[in-house]
């Protein structure tokens, strides 16, 4: 497993600079709760997961089987 920051950075950019303004919660998820706090716990639970390969559900990281 690797996990990588999305090489596009217009889009890596833009979510790191949700994140300052939400206090590190998703800036795509409305509620601010602790399973919303990067990383979140549905990235986690996919980063578990030995058959994911993908991106979080904002695009900020990226999981490889490898």
């Amino acid at each position: 497993m690797k996990i990588t920051v999305n090489p596009n950075t217009e889009v890596a950019d833009a979510v790191k600079e949700g994140l300052k303004r939400t206090g590190g919660y998703c800036p795509c998820r409305l509620e601010r709760i602790p399973e919303n706090k990067c990383i979140c716990q549905e990235f986690k639970e996919q980063m578990a997961d030995p058959d994911f390969e993908g991106f979080c559900h904002c695009m900020l990281y990226y999981k490889s089987k490898e």
